[in-house]
C-alpha cells in the first residue's frame, strides 16, 4: 500500500522558516513534489525533485527562499521554507509520480498525502 505522509506544519511568524517532510512507504518515485492550497484558491505547484539524480524545479514565487530536498535511505523529501510570507500559509500537499518529467499539474501526480497546514502571522 502506497502511502505519503506530511509533517512539520503549523503556526509561524513572517520572515521565520519552518521545515515539511514527506515520509513515502509502499514504493519509491521518480519524482517527488510540493503543492499548496490556500482558501479559495486552485491547487499551486511549489517545487518537485527527481529522485535519481536530486535536480530540481520550483516555481517562481518561492525560487531563492524555499528548497525541496530527499533523503532516499529513508524514502523522505523535505521543503525547507525561509523568510515565510503572508501568502505562504496554506495547506501544503507532498505528491509522488513515476514518471521522470517535470510537471506542475495536480493532475499529473499518482500519489497524494494528506496535507498539512501552514499558518503565517504577521
Amino acid at each position: 500500500q502506497v502511502q505519503l505522509v506530511e509533517s512539520g506544519g503549523g503556526l509561524v511568524q513572517a520572515g521565520g522558516s519552518l521545515r515539511l517532510s514527506c515520509a513515502a512507504s509502499g514504493r519509491t518515485f521518480n519524482t517527488m513534489g510540493w503543492f499548496r492550497q490556500a482558501p479559495g484558491k486552485e491547487r499551486e505547484f511549489v517545487a518537485a525533485i527527481r529522485w535519481s539524480d536530486k535536480s530540481t524545479y520550483y516555481v517562481d514565487s518561492v525560487k531563492g527562499r524555499f528548497t525541496i530536498s530527499r533523503d532516499n535511505a529513508k524514502n523522505t523529501v523535505y521543503l525547507q521554507r525561509d523568510s515565510l510570507q503572508l501568502e505562504d500559509a496554506a495547506v501544503y500537499y507532498c505528491a509522488a509520480r513515476g514518471s521522470l518529467g517535470w510537471s506542475t499539474y495536480p493532475s499529473s501526480y499518482d500519489y497524494w498525502g494528506q496535507g498539512t497546514q501552514v499558518t503565517v502571522s504577521p
